[in-house]
């Protein structure tokens, strides 16, 4: 992939060697311009990274004091697995010589010469290895206080090491979906998408948490998280982490490309945002906060696919229109017994199906209502069906054997007396724990 490097950047770059003539010496300007698109990946790879801290910090705060550690422990274990087996198998599978257009055959442990990513190797995989973390915990929210954590531990290991990696192969590796011109830009479908049609399979599987639903009338009872300040600083931060996920994947110092996808990326998100509050005051008659943040998250999500190809109005209206459809796919759920602690499948997948169509329907180029005629969409549409099939089938298997297994969901004892005790010997809230907060109401 080529890089474009702005002739501000190069200067400064410049500037900063004539300062220290004693590297100058050695570097070139081909140097120059490597160590300067490196930073730039390096500064998006810790905004990423920092997303997952956001993850943990909304999952722990939309659900029970009891499980806190539960939740916390199983977003220290996505990212420390996530990237170890990315690198030993999934960016391999991802990234390697194709067979078929299907994943790839080597680039295992980065050894191999198949990529030729202009020096870059090492920072692109690094930057690639925080979305293989992402798809994998946006499953955990879904299956929250009630999975055991070894087989959370077994989701995330196949997840980044074949789940995702084959959905990257496909489309951002040059497989069979890129091939008919699908269009994700950072992935509302390969990101997204994939890991909210996981998180779907594998709540189904799992069942709902105990009472959740009221055994009478089978209406969906509300089950209030422990900290709505924490749940808040969580959404903030992935909202931070954002600019880097988007920002980055221009993936070349495109500075006028990477000022428009920022600018898309912040009104969809602060579109969601508002809208779902606003949409939940008017059907609700309050204003309902964990829903505000899942309208910015949906909003997010919304325009992954489309920050560098969509008009900035368009962004704007799939912002709007993600908050609405989050609040709305939040109730169908409930009304189909699926039991998500705290909205992944709607804001993720849900979302993510709206992002990817969005830009076959109003991409600049090529939308269909944009003068562009059909191919694009059907493309979009095509790869969502091809990927959904493929996680919807793959997670089934793995849930499935899981579940035969009886090592998916710990006992209605553990459930009930919450998850930190059972699986990890300790509180999440220590102070908390010899006053109760660990019946089932907790």
């Amino acid at each position: 992939m080529k890089r474009l490097l702005k002739l501000g950047v190069v200067t400064s770059a410049l500037m900063a060697v004539t300062a220290a003539p004693a590297f100058a010496q050695d570097m070139t300007i081909e140097d120059l311009a490597l160590a300067t698109i490196v930073l730039y990946l390096m500064v998006a790879t810790v905004l990423v990274f920092i997303m997952h801290a956001g993850f943990a910090m909304l999952e722990a705060g939309m659900t029970r004091t009891k499980n806190a550690a539960n939740i916390i422990g199983k977003n220290l274990m996505t990212i420390s697995l996530g990237i170890v087996v990315y690198y030993a198998i999934g960016w391999g599978l991802m990234y390697g010589e194709q067979v078929a257009s299907l994943f790839g055959t080597d680039n295992f442990f980065l050894i191999g010469d198949t990529y030729d990513p202009d020096g870059t190797l090492e920072i692109d995989f690094a930057f690639q290895a925080m979305f293989a973390a992402t798809a994998a915990t946006i499953v955990s929210g879904a299956v929250a206080e009630r999975m055991k954590f070894g087989a959370y531990v077994a989701v995330a290991i196949v997840m980044t090491g074949l789940i995702y990696p084959i959905v990257g192969a496909w489309t951002w590796g040059g497989g069979w979906i890129d091939q008919l011109g699908f269009a994700d830009f950072a992935g509302s479908t390969i990101v997204h998408m994939t890991g909210g049609v996981a998180a779907l399979v594998g709540a189904a599987f799992l069942g709902p948490r105990i009472g959740k639903f009221d055994p009478k009338t089978g209406k969906a009872r509300g089950i209030p998280g422990h900290s709505m300040p924490m749940a808040a600083l969580g959404t903030l931060l992935l909202f931070f982490g954002w600019f880097g996920f988007n920002g980055g994947s221009v993936l070349e110092l495109d500075g006028e490309l990477i000022g428009f996808v920022i600018v898309n990326t912040a009104l969809a998100g602060g579109a969601g945002g508002a809208t779902a509050g606003i949409f939940t005051r008017l059907k609700n008659g309050k204003w309902d906060v964990a829903m505000m943040a899942n309208g910015i998250l949906a909003g997010l999500v919304g325009i992954t696919a489309g920050a560098d190809s969509v008009a900035l109005e368009m962004g704007l209206l799939v912002g709007f229109l993600a908050g609405l459809l989050v609040v709305v796919s939040v109730t169908m759920f409930d009304s189909l017994k699926i039991d998500d602690p705290v909205g992944a499948i709607s804001v993720h997948g849900t979302c993510g199906i709206l992002g990817t169509l969005w830009v076959g329907l109003v991409a600049i180029d090529g939308g269909l209502f944009t003068g562009g005629g059909a191919e694009l969409v059907i493309a979009q549409v095509i790869g969502i069906v091809g990927v959904a099939a493929w996680v919807g089938i793959s997670s089934a298997i793995l849930f499935g054997v899981l579940k035969a297994m009886g090592q998916l969901r710990v006992s209605e004892e553990e459930e009930i007396e919450g998850l930190d005790v059972h699986e990890h010997g300790v509180a999440g809230y220590p102070e908390l724990a010899s006053g109760g907060s660990y019946s089932s109401s907790s």
